[in-house]
């Protein structure tokens, strides 16, 4: 009976420590990777300004061949919402909306994921001239893990794994449109 109160009284500890330590992890995550392609500023917008186009370029759209995706509204003007559902949890089921457009410049996006985890996070292209064959790409996104999950944030660094697969959408965007 002892050693059964010291068990659930290390667990109970554990358990605490966990919760406290929660309190001052940041879940809070700016993230945006950039990158130089060779086309015109017009050119790169008018593509990315379509959310259906990412499914040639994004990695999470590459994820899951048999992901089904479903559309609502005109694309590349804003409350166009493009939605997944895949059996796959690393993919999930959720969907992202256009919320505001800069012509030329700038679209923002709310992608809202579903399954297997319920979470809002806000998202940016950024469309900005080098030169007039050059045109900066800035991929944004903006992540917050709520209490306690975010304790799972001194194990794994969201920043690079979401910035990673950032970097290879921008990438497979570069190839694509510098084909």
């Amino acid at each position: 009976m002892k050693i059964l109160k010291i068990i659930l009284l290390t667990v109970v500890a554990i358990i605490a420590i966990a919760l406290i330590t929660a309190l001052f992890v940041n879940g809070d995550y700016s993230i945006k990777r950039e990158i130089v392609i060779n086309k015109p500023k017009t050119e790169v917008f008018n593509y990315i300004k379509y959310l259906k186009n990412q499914n040639e370029y994004s990695k999470w759209a590459k994820m899951d061949p048999n992901m089904k995706p479903t559309f609502r509204g005109t694309d590349g003007q804003v409350g166009f919402v493009s939605a997944w559902d895949s059996k796959l949890d690393s993919v999930g089921k959720g969907e992202q909306e256009i919320m505001k457009i800069e012509e030329g410049k700038r679209v923002d996006y709310e992608i809202r994921f579903i399954k297997p985890m319920e979470a809002v996070a806000p998202a940016y292209m950024i469309t900005d001239s080098i030169a007039p064959t050059e045109t900066k790409v800035t991929w944004g996104f903006e992540e917050h893990v709520p209490y306690p999950f975010n304790l799972m944030c001194l194990f794994f660094d969201v920043e690079q794994l979401i910035g990673n697969d950032l970097n290879v959408g921008l990438s497979n965007l570069k190839g694509k449109l510098e084909q």
